[in-house]
């Protein structure tokens, strides 16, 4: 199987093409930027033309294209150019070019908003994204949506709850965390953040790898979008506790940061994940506190 990997040097990106390549797969890794190393590829999903992507798809001529490129944090203008444009690229560059491929897209929670307390929201529930965010990693899912139904191509968007590990981005609120506490311990100070009391599923990063490679390399998907979760909301507040824990950090934590706008909306989400269980044989299998240690340890 030949894998061509977009946003390769991304956090997720990385951590997807070591899973494919210790499954036997045969990985050509593209980005904006590539290190002077083999296996790479340069190319922009969003600057360059239709023809340059038809041009690489042909030329490696894949079995599957993984799109984890994409925007946290941005402008609306760059949230839509990030994380719709490259979508509506591959969408109709691989009909034409492969059209055997299969895509893998990463979707995200941000796109349910809020959901009912208590119950793990799937794939079927209403989508009512509450920030740019959201919304533009929602466009992204209903054109994969409208282009499985209408039979033009093989794909499916992983919907990718709060991943969690080493290199997390500082865009997380993990990530921040982290980082925070890194900083006040060498000043030996508190550190200050945004509210904590919501809840969110924390799925390893090598999980949500086991997902992506597992969407990629499966005989056959049958299910358009699967959420990729650990099935659990904890609270944050505890999961930053375990990490200062974990750091051997003893200062406060004060909580008098702005809401972040992307999720602050947002107090309770848990995911079911019984339907990429059943289209995929996938589960999570980290247990949260190795993956705060890790996070800690490998960053």
């Amino acid at each position: 199987m030949t894998v061509l990997l977009f946003g390769a040097s991304g956090y997720l990106g990385r951590a997807a093409g070591e899973e494919l390549h210790a499954r036997g797969a045969r990985v050509l890794r593209v980005s904006r930027t590539v290190p002077g190393e083999d296996g790479w590829v340069r190319h922009d999903l969003v600057r360059s033309s239709s023809g340059e992507l038809v041009g690489l798809l042909r030329s490696v001529r894949p079995d599957v294209v993984v799109n984890c490129t994409g925007l946290l944090d941005g402008t609306t203008s760059e949230l839509v150019t990030a994380n719709v444009t490259p979508t509506a690229a591959l969408l109709d560059a691989i009909p034409q070019a492969v059209p055997r491929a299969r895509l893998v897209v990463l979707g995200s929670a941000a796109e349910y908003g809020r959901v009912r307390e208590g119950s793990a929201v799937a794939e079927d529930a209403a989508a009512n994204p509450v920030s740019a965010y959201g919304i533009t990693k929602l466009a992204s899912t209903l054109l994969v949506r409208d282009a499985v139904a209408a039979g033009r191509l093989d794909a499916v968007v992983l919907r990718i709850f709060n991943p969690i590990g080493p290199d997390l981005p500082a865009g997380t609120v993990l990530g921040r965390a982290a980082e925070a506490i890194r900083a006040a311990m060498r000043e030996e100070d508190d550190i200050t953040l945004g509210p904590l009391g919501s809840y969110r599923d924390f799925v390893d990063v090598t999980d949500v790898a086991s997902a992506i490679a597992d969407a990629a390399l499966a005989p056959g998907l049958g299910e358009p979008v699967l959420n990729v979760g650990s099935g659990q909301a904890v609270a944050v507040r505890q999961v930053v506790a375990m990490l200062a824990e974990v750091a051997g950090f003893r200062g406060r934590v004060r909580e008098t940061a702005p809401v972040q706008s992307r999720s602050g909306a947002v107090t309770w989400i848990a995911a079911d994940t019984s339907r990429a269980h059943r289209a995929l044989g996938w589960s999570p299998h980290h247990d949260l506190a190795d993956s705060v240690r890790s996070l800690w340890q490998h960053s």
